[in-house]
């Protein structure tokens, strides 16, 4: 097969890595990709959000398969763009339909998709500009902490937590009426917080049949211990201690299976990976949010350990064949650390030569490229996260510790990255 593969992530790189090991994948196309991904395929430089362009790269280099990995061209509509402009009909295209993606591109439309199919989540209420009084009234009277979300995409800025009612309203204000989030704000999701610890849960669907993927716990926050600002994600491990075969078996009668029985009653189209970013409160599970795609930095600790060939998994997902399949999985710890740019999350410079990327050898270690480009036949950063090293372990903490260790043997000025990913399981 002749895949395309939008992104040019972490993530990418490493369903990059694996897709190109399938003796089924005859040629790969990134787009754009990243200083990782051109030395697994070819890179193609291309707007994401122009969806006629990469159709024409689809008929130029006969692609067959698709696989949508950001979430902003699936909210958009790529999926069904590509599927009504193929004349063949023949083309695979891994992603939801624009509706399916509603579930990642409006908070609102996710929690009301849960309420009707009974799935556990916090207590919530909706606002615009139009009831903003209203609004204000709810918080007056709600529990603190509390969650505030912009209903729409916000770059993963769109969430805040409140713990003061004065901080509520401040918010509240800025999101409704100062339009801080732009479009992505114009509603607001007003939502009890629960207190418990998270992790991620991932499934391939073809909207009826499901297979569950290696759980992950991912860190946000930039500094060690969980401090300072969130980010896009500093690193993560996997498998999830505290996710024991009861937890997990919890997850998919309360969680997943009403989830994918949803998707076919309300005949949604949907044939993708389904993320499930969850909380367990006590022993229960709650649904926080959905995303229509892949986690990064998780993908890079899910697919080191998902032991099947991926793009047979995902030709099983288009012809309606997963439950003639199974997740073979590696029963080794993975842990990846994310080496990000100085003054991330707030302002980077780009351009810093990387150095001792060659150095990251040893057979249970994988370099995976996010936020890179190449420029005079050096490799340099482009990005606030710049790539990540997910290794294996025996446990979390050996896992880990060998990823510290090969991160150590690379360099660029400024480089940071967390040395306690996993900490509360070490």
């Amino acid at each position: 097969m002749r895949v395309l593969l939008l992104g040019s992530g972490g993530r990418e790189h490493a369903l990059a890595w694996k897709i190109v090991r399938s003796p089924d994948c005859s040629a790969l196309f990134v787009a754009p990709g990243n200083a990782g991904t051109s030395s697994l395929g070819t890179n193609v430089s291309l707007d994401l959000n122009d969806f006629d362009a990469v159709y024409d790269l689809c008929v130029k280099e006969s692609v067959d398969m698709v696989i949508v990995g950001p979430e902003e061209p699936l909210v958009k509509g790529i999926v069904d763009f590509l599927r009504a402009n193929d004349l063949t009909g023949k083309l695979v295209v891994i992603g939801p339909s624009k509706e399916g993606a509603r579930l990642e591109g409006s908070k609102a439309y996710a929690k009301a998709f849960m309420k009707r199919n009974m799935i556990p989540t916090a207590a919530y209420a909706e606002f615009t500009a139009d009831n903003y009084a209203d609004g204000v009234q709810y918080l007056k009277k709600a529990a603190l902490p509390i969650v505030l979300k912009a209903d729409g995409l916000a770059a993963g800025k769109g969430v805040i937590i409140c713990e003061t009612l004065e901080q509520a309203k401040a918010s509240f204000r800025e999101m409704l009426i100062d339009s801080r989030f732009g479009e992505a704000g114009k509603k607001v999701v007003i939502e009890r917080f629960l207190d418990g610890i998270e992790l991620s849960v991932f499934v391939i669907t073809d909207g009826r049949e499901y297979l569950v993927l290696p759980e992950a716990k991912d860190y946000k926050r930039i500094g060690e211990g969980d401090t300072g600002p969130n980010t896009g994600g500093m690193g993560a491990v996997s498998p999830v201690p505290f996710a024991d075969k009861a937890f997990m078996t919890l997850v998919e009668e309360q969680v997943i299976k009403p989830t994918i029985r949803g998707l076919e009653q309300e005949k949604i189209d949907y044939t993708g990976f389904v993320f499930f970013g969850l909380i367990k409160v006590g022993d229960q599970p709650f649904v926080i949010e959905y995303n229509c795609r892949m986690g990064d930095p998780e993908t890079e600790v899910v697919i080191p350990r998902l032991k099947n060939d991926l793009l047979k998994l995902l030709v099983a997902a288009s012809e309606h064949k997963l439950a003639e399949v199974e997740a073979e999985i590696d029963p080794r710890s993975c842990g990846t650390v994310m080496a990000v740019s100085g003054g991330y999350p707030g302002e980077i410079e780009k351009g810093k030569v990387i150095t001792g990327l060659e150095t990251v050898s040893d057979a249970d270690c994988f370099l995976f490229h996010s936020g890179t480009c190449e420029k005079d036949q050096k490799i340099i950063t482009n990005g606030g996260r710049v790539f990540c090293i997910s290794s294996f372990g025996a446990d979390i903490s050996s896992a880990v510790k060998k990823s510290i260790g090969e991160m150590g043997k690379t360099d660029f000025d400024g480089m940071y990255f967390r040395k306690d990913i996993g900490y509360e399981f070490q």
